[in-house]
């Protein structure tokens, strides 16, 4: 398979000279639509902070006082703007929600030996600069999604070589997203926090009698309304008829450099840009993306890296647009761009 890169979306960070490491502060913008991770420590104080004095705090399985039992402790004043929160036992996990400005903000607490020190939220209008996504170098992507690809067996004979990583398995009710005459399907997500990088595994599967092409550098995830690029990707560019091929790929940060805290709680839905049908093939130049207008991110669009193959096609099927808009002095039937 083919390893594909996206420059522009492997972020950077700025280097700042702090007793803490840099993923143990970090700032996130405020979107009520996007669950949020929040690693805690049972032997650290976790501080989320709002823009504004929290309304209401609502939580399963979470004490005041530390002695009543639950997973974590939370200490909150009536009428402050902050929560701070500690785990009280291992693997312990459970969701917050705060209400703030008459909306719900949720996020999962997880405990981890690796534990966010300082979350600081955003309001989204009066946020101008996030905080930059960690570098993540093409290296580190592909050691990343090696270790999804293993990470039964590390978890059971390395686990330090995953420290700090989530994972969720759908099982037999993997997410789908379906596109008529092909479907592509989530069987697992993995997050690895200190990257801000969450790796997909999924199967795109052909239900048509011809071969459908796509770009293997323009994996995306719609989260909410937002799109999440991807900064890497293993995958073949080619689904034979009614076969199904295996595919892995990450996103890492935000559309517009900064860091995303995605939680795998989140409900995803996987889009690729589908190339044009091959000449004399019955099915029509489409793209994956049903529904418009399309959120484009503010990084530099990925390169396109087709094959001499694929710009053959590309021109015949371009070719054929235009004698298609001659004869008929109309404009072309497809309004949807590849």
């Amino acid at each position: 398979m083919k390893m594909n890169f996206v420059p522009g979306l492997l972020l950077l960070a700025t280097s700042v000279a702090i007793a803490a490491s840099p993923e143990a502060i970090q700032r996130i913008t405020l979107d009520e639509r996007v669950v949020v991770t929040v690693p805690v420590a049972t032997n650290r104080v976790t501080t989320i902070s709002l823009p504004g004095p929290i309304s209401a705090i609502d939580a399963v399985g979470v004490t005041a006082d530390g002695k009543t039992p639950g997973q974590f402790q939370l200490a909150h004043t009536k009428g402050s703007s902050f929560v701070s929160v500690r785990a009280l036992a291992r693997k312990a996990a459970t969701n917050l929600n705060i209400r703030w400005n008459k909306r719900t903000y949720v996020f999962e607490l997880v405990e981890s030996d690796a534990p966010v020190l300082a979350l600081n939220l955003e309001d989204r209008a009066a946020s101008e600069v996030a905080q930059p996504a960690p570098q993540v170098t093409p290296t580190r992507l592909l050691a990343l999604l090696d270790k999804a690809k293993a990470f039964p067996l590390l978890k059971k004979q390395q686990p330090d070589a995953i420290a700090g990583a989530e994972a969720r398995t759908f099982g037999d009710q993997p997410q789908v997203t379906d596109f008529n005459d092909y479907e592509i399907r989530i069987h697992e997500v993995f997050r690895f926090n200190p990257e801000d990088t969450l790796v997909f595994h999924v199967t795109l599967r052909n239900k048509s009698e011809h071969p459908i092409r796509y770009l293997p550098e323009s994996f995306c995830v719609r989260i909410g309304n937002r799109l999440y690029h991807q900064s890497i990707s293993d995958a073949p560019g080619l689904l034979p008829p009614h076969a199904a091929s295996t595919v892995y790929f990450a996103i890492t940060g935000t559309p517009d450099g900064g860091r995303n805290g995605l939680s795998l709680k989140n409900e995803f839905s996987v889009l690729v840009s589908r190339l044009a049908s091959p000449p004399n093939s019955a099915a029509t130049v489409q793209a994956t993306e049903p529904l418009q207008p399309q959120p484009q991110p503010q990084s530099p669009p990925p390169p396109t890296g087709m094959t001499p193959e694929q710009e053959a096609i590309a021109r015949q099927s371009l070719r054929r647009a235009i004698e298609e808009s001659q004869n008929t002095n109309a404009p072309s039937a497809n309004p949807l761009h590849p």
